[in-house]
């Protein structure tokens, strides 16, 4: 074992690249199936070259600073707002990540969520589970709002939200679409370009497909909510921090909102206190946007790839802090 380098996993993966991981350095495995606290993280990192994370390990500058041997950070996941890359790039550590295989899976799931909200899916579950159903129909039961023929706002058009609008043609949607960045639809040319505010204003589905960061933090507050239209549906498979969960949950009890599909949360898990909880017209799912096996493997091969090629001495193939390469 001598000269292999202390990896240290915070949890185990699907597929076989811990099998690989194994082979190649002395590897640590953390045992339960929920996250390692703080205080168990950095003991278990105190001694490891590498560290294999997910997104709810949290991987700050005193973690950093408390594993004097740590060569290389790597994350099974596309977004690293969970690592601070600046206290990582200072110390000269790259922070791999695992972008390009969950795009597919995750726009899967967002149209999963806008379908069961719009149609009413998850109550539709309990009623029947409860005993409720008893054979009868009524014309005005659990009525929903039709996905087809109405009109998506997709706010981020990147490559989530553009598997999403490409969803969007087979239910003769017209989508309209909010990017940052200066977009192009590219091979999208239906999809129309318009600012946020008008978004909200005339969408009947408002899908949520940005990044973390300082500019979108809160960007759908109160006032933006107040914006959308009257019986709209919102989905959010992104971050939960983009979205003010306090202000959705009063436009969703107040009826203004129709319903929402939330696959992400300011807080996860989701705070029990949450009033969202309460709402029978909230899908909730808990951050499994990229929860397919074959997408999971993959990710998890991408992961154990970069934390072998730091190790070795390499570049990482996917590396969210190349700077560290300069």
């Amino acid at each position: 074992m001598q000269g292999r380098p202390r990896v240290f996993a915070t949890r185990a993966l699907p597929g076989d690249a811990l099998a690989g991981l194994a082979g190649a350095c002395q590897l640590e495995v953390w045992p339960e199936h929920c996250a390692p606290a703080p205080e168990a993280l950095a003991a278990r990192a105190v001694e490891a070259e590498g560290l294999l994370c997910l997104l709810s390990d949290r991987v700050d500058a005193r973690l950093l600073a408390g594993c004097p041997r740590l060569r290389a950070v790597s994350s099974v996941s596309v977004g690293v707002d969970h690592v601070d890359l600046a206290a990582a790039t200072a110390r000269r550590i790259p922070v791999g990540h695992t972008p390009g295989v969950l795009t597919e899976t995750t726009a899967d799931l967002a149209f999963a969520l806008m379908l069961a909200a719009a149609r009413r899916v998850a109550e539709g579950d309990r009623w029947v589970r409860a005993g409720g159903w008893r054979g009868d129909w009524e014309p005005d039961r659990l009525l929903g709002r039709d996905v087809h023929g109405a009109t998506l706002g997709i706010v981020g058009l990147g490559a989530i939200g553009r598997a999403v609008a490409q969803r969007a043609r087979g239910f003769a949607m017209r989508v309209l679409a909010f990017s940052r960045a200066a977009r192009s639809p590219g091979d999208l040319p239906e999809i129309e370009s318009v600012p946020l505010a008008e978004l909200l204003e005339r969408s009947d589905f408002v899908s949520l497909h940005l990044p973390l960061d300082a500019a979108t933090r809160g960007l759908l507050d109160a006032s933006a909510l107040a914006r959308i239209k009257p019986g709209a549906v919102l989905v959010n498979t992104a971050r939960g921090g983009i979205l003010d969960e306090q202000a959705l949950a009063a436009a969703l009890r107040e009826g203004r909102i129709a319903a929402a599909g939330l696959d992400v949360y300011e807080r996860e898990p989701l705070d029990p206190a949450s009033p969202l909880l309460s709402l029978p017209n909230v899908v909730l799912t808990p951050h499994i946007g990229s929860a397919s096996v074959v997408t999971r493997a993959r990710m998890a091969e991408r992961a154990v790839r970069n934390l072998l090629a730091a190790l070795a001495g390499e570049r990482m193939p996917w590396c969210a802090n190349p700077e560290v390469y300069g």
